[in-house]
């Protein structure tokens, strides 16, 4: 694509998902790194995003030519989103944005999210969003038209083809992570390690220490006593740890035939990714887009607050007898250079003027 090297406010670069829509090969889009905030952890040097704020764009707008924002509004009042879209303006500057969620997984309260759409959206000079899905229900909502462009992948290249472990029964697996507001648990552990165990299945349940320390901001009562019933009716396995690095939890879903999802609503799913760059089936609630994401993704619904049980065995019953579930790595490579091709016409147009 024959243009000069364009520079990109992403909002955040420090994400896995931002770094992947860039080819492996290079191109003509160079991404500003995140300015530290002052208050932000070793672990967390980019949030919450300095990039948001009208006096960074008033800073530094002469250092880029379009502003892409993808995650970290969640504190922000739309009061705010729209001083931030009136300082993009005042200087001329087009504005992307990628629809990830329309339901934040981190908040109970779905309104909050909805007000920073409500602004977002129609102020976007452009949009994308990950599925088909998610596309039709943005046309739907606020007669914006998004580009569909999919999700990369999330585990590097390089461990793509690390050899799965062979175990002699088949292994579920759920992580509980921190318990963010869009899980509910409860209901789907007392499924699957009674199905599970009917089958001589293993079931193995991850969580992370904060929800079952006492002392802790995750603690959750109801969690804790449920997991030590399980694993004394069921012989479920509990694995309680602190966050995993990368190659931790590469190694976890190497482990596991099939991945859990207990979520009561969300929109995409970047684990969903991972497991399908390593080869391990995911069983999804249907809602949101999941089902979008890949063909194969094994589902289940929910009734209200239960899932379906026998969709929980259907999906069990399927894993012996299923066909294989992994990423090819050359099609992700491919994928990921398309992927970038497409970021970079979009912003090409931007700066020629075409609000999509």
């Amino acid at each position: 694509m024959e243009h000069e090297m364009l520079t990109v406010a992403s909002v955040p670069l420090g994400h896995v998902y931002v770094r992947h829509i860039d080819s492996l090969e290079g191109g003509g889009v160079v991404r500003l790194q995140d300015p530290r905030p002052p208050s932000a952890s070793t672990q967390q040097q980019w949030w919450p995003p300095v990039m948001l704020q009208p006096g960074w764009v008033e800073e530094h707008a002469g250092d880029f030519d379009v502003f892409h924002i993808h995650f970290g509004f969640d504190a922000l009042a739309p009061a705010d989103l729209h001083a931030l879209v009136e300082a993009l303006r005042r200087h001329g500057k087009p504005l992307a944005y990628t629809v990830h969620d329309l339901r934040n997984p981190h908040q109970p309260d779905r309104a909050v999210h909805d007000a920073a759409l409500d602004v977002l959206i129609p102020a976007a000079d452009a949009l994308v969003t990950l599925t088909p899905g998610a596309a039709e229900e943005i046309e739907r909502r606020w007669e914006r038209r998004a580009h569909f462009i999919p999700h990369p992948h999330v585990v590097e290249t390089q461990d793509f083809d690390a050899l799965r472990p062979r175990h002699d029964r088949p292994r579920i697996g759920l992580h509980l992570k921190s318990l963010r507001a869009n899980m509910n648990p409860l209901p789907v552990l007392r499924v699957l390690a009674a199905e599970s165990a009917a089958r001589n299945m293993e079931f193995v349940v991850d969580v992370h220490t904060d929800v079952v320390t006492p002392t802790m901001a995750n603690h959750h009562p109801g969690v804790v006593e449920m997991l030590q019933r399980l694993e004394e009716e069921f012989g479920t396995h509990i694995h309680v740890h602190d966050y995993y690095t990368d190659q931790e939890l590469w190694a976890y879903f190497r482990g596991l035939d099939l991945s859990v999802l207990p979520y009561r609503f969300g929109t995409h799913s970047g684990w969903l990714e991972a497991c399908f760059d390593l080869g391990t089936r995911v069983l999804a609630p249907r809602i949101g887009h999941y089902h979008d994401q890949h063909d194969g993704v094994l589902g289940y619904r929910l009734d209200g607050e239960e899932p379906v049980i026998e969709d929980i065995e259907d999906a069990l019953e399927s894993i012996g007898d299923a066909e294989p579930w992994r990423a090819d790595k050359s099609a992700r490579l491919e994928q990921r250079r398309s992927i970038a091709e497409a970021h970079e016409r979009l912003y090409v147009d931007l700066l020629k003027g075409d609000r999509r």
